[in-house]
């Protein structure tokens, strides 16, 4: 039982430190052509696109991120309940 929690936890965390570093990656212009930028780009992009469609960006600045990371806690927070529940 502890280890379903431990590995589900530690996926909501890379896929948070992930989405953070994509939004850093946003501060260097040519950081989203590295590899690296192309295979977050791959992992992110489908969630964050997501909230884009309802969020639009202020001015030069996309907050869409910053609701996309409350919603995914909310959701881990969501899937540890129903984990306590089923096991």
């Amino acid at each position: 039982m502890l280890l379903i929690f431990t590995i589900v936890n530690y996926l909501f965390q890379f896929y948070s430190i992930a989405l953070i570093i994509y939004i850093l990656m946003s501060w260097v212009p040519t950081a989203y052509d590295s590899k690296f930028g192309r295979l977050l780009a791959k992992i992110c992009d489908p969630y964050l696109d997501f909230f884009r469609r309802f969020i639009p960006p202020i001015g030069m600045i996309d907050i869409s991120p910053i609701a996309a990371l409350i919603v995914l806690n909310l959701i881990r927070a969501g899937v540890f309940n129903v984990l306590g529940y089923i096991l």
